[in-house]
């Protein structure tokens, strides 16, 4: 874990100006803490199947694995990433993405995993049928794989353009930055409006509040609205409560409509500081620029393109999978919007985009994938890559996505028939494993 989610170190360290050992203690600290998790597996596997046979075993194992990915993915608001399935999206067995979702695939692999050492010391005709059945469900992936779960939904591929201007974060939120961010954006987007259909920036693209760049921003929009091209940004957005209190959105938004979606998964510290009272003020890292937001309504419309729908997953959000599955069902289109400058050179931006990717194959709907400092990306509805920017470059992403209509099983149902699964596969074992334990018992 420590290794995989390292970026932490960078985001407290280079950003947050902490001092190395406290960066470095933050940062371990919250990998034990994400550690306990697997934990609470080893103690859980140890008491619950400890008397199982090899085969019931292994089918424990892997189930028990996929409830504690699943349980992690929400305690606490979750961390949902290096999941075991997101590494085998270009194996065999990514096929059952579609149908599972990515927990599917770590149930798979984790049972793989388990059965070496089952098939290894269990009786041969348990071997043979239980190798018969795993050999059988890798081998089913690429056919899987060819079922078109969506169909088109137009008559012709929409014209994508992304612009990644690669500001530092360093340089991002200083005043004298502003104007020179806002030039960057103007001189990068002119050189997508006569041939795009659709333009997007990234998130939170200009430093500072929609209402108070509004002039520019409303320009831009009647400017698109000229070139009957839509640009989709990411915005701070300043709302007013019925309560009349003033609150502020990490949003999407098509300037061209007025369209708005609202970030509704929010990321500690970077977008509000839990236990504010105690910790904000404490060390800058409790203190970001953006640390102030407030989550989105859980039910929100989609962002309109013409006629085409829009699901859309600001930065962290992609990685939440029963969420964007539960706005691709209706959407054409998928966009996530991101800063991963916060990431550094890390492996973190290698990651969020592998996380994008599976998104695209779990719904079978295309997905555009643009970021302030790299990796922006264009992904078809089968996660394939269809453009990209690597990070670190500044300048203007081209390519075609086609949108589509329809859902995969994985989107309409989500997670829970696998959790489920999962949950009777543990009570069958453990009962399996219980009646042998007393079987034995009896015969002595």
């Amino acid at each position: 874990m420590l290794a995989g989610a390292s970026w932490i170190y960078v985001s407290i360290h280079d950003h947050g100006n902490a001092a190395l050992p406290l960066a470095a203690s933050l940062t371990v600290f919250f990998c034990v803490a994400i550690g306990l998790f697997y934990a609470a597996f080893g103690w859980s596997y140890g008491r619950l199947f400890s008397t199982a046979n090899h085969i019931p075993a292994a089918i424990g194992f892997a189930a028990l694995w996929v409830l504690f990915e699943w349980l992690r993915g929400w305690v606490l608001t979750g961390f949902p990433w290096l999941y075991l399935g997101h590494a085998f999206i270009d194996t065999p067995l990514a096929g059952w993405a579609p149908l599972t979702g990515v927990l599917g695939l770590s149930l798979i692999v984790a049972l793989l995993a388990a059965a070496c050492a089952a098939i290894a010391s269990g009786r041969r005709l348990q071997q043979a049928i239980f190798a018969a059945v795993l050999v059988g469900v890798v081998a089913y992936g690429p056919s899987l794989n060819t079922i078109n779960w969506t169909e088109p939904a137009a008559d012709k591929p929409l014209r994508i353009g992304t612009v990644q201007a690669n500001i530092p974060q360093h340089l991002k939120w200083q005043q004298e930055q502003y104007w020179p961010t806002v030039q960057t954006y103007r001189e990068l987007t002119a050189q997508l409006w006569n041939d795009h259909d659709i333009v997007v920036w990234p998130e939170v693209a200009i430093p500072t509040t929609y209402q108070r760049a509004r002039e520019f921003l409303d320009t831009m929009g009647d400017l698109s609205a000229r070139k009957n091209a839509d640009l989709i940004t990411g915005v701070l957005y300043r709302n007013e409560t019925p309560d009349g209190d003033r609150v502020t959105h990490n949003s999407v938004m098509n300037l061209r409509n007025g369209d708005l979606y609202h970030k509704r998964q929010l990321v500690p510290f970077g977008e509000y500081v839990p236990l504010e009272s105690v910790l904000r003020g404490l060390i800058e890292f409790f203190d970001m620029p953006t640390s102030f937001i407030k989550a989105g309504p859980a039910t929100q419309p989609l962002i309109r393109s013409g006629d085409i729908l829009i699901g859309s997953a600001i930065c962290y959000e992609i990685a939440y999978q029963d969420q964007v599955a539960a706005s691709a069902v209706a959407a054409n289109l998928l966009l996530t919007i991101s800063n991963d400058a916060w990431f550094g050179a890390s492996a973190g931006p290698h990651q969020h985009f592998q996380i994008a990717r599976m998104r695209a194959l779990e719904t079978g709907k295309p997905l555009i994938r643009a970021t302030g400092t790299g990796i922006s990306g264009l992904i078809g509805h089968r996660g394939e890559v269809i453009a990209t920017l690597p990070a670190f470059h500044q300048g203007v992403m081209r390519g075609e996505l086609m949108p589509r209509s329809g859902s995969t099983p994985f989107a309409r149902t989500g997670s829970r028939p696998l959790v489920l699964l999962c949950a009777v596969l543990i009570l069958l074992t453990v009962w399996r494993g219980q009646s042998n334990s007393n079987s034995r018992r009896s015969a002595a």
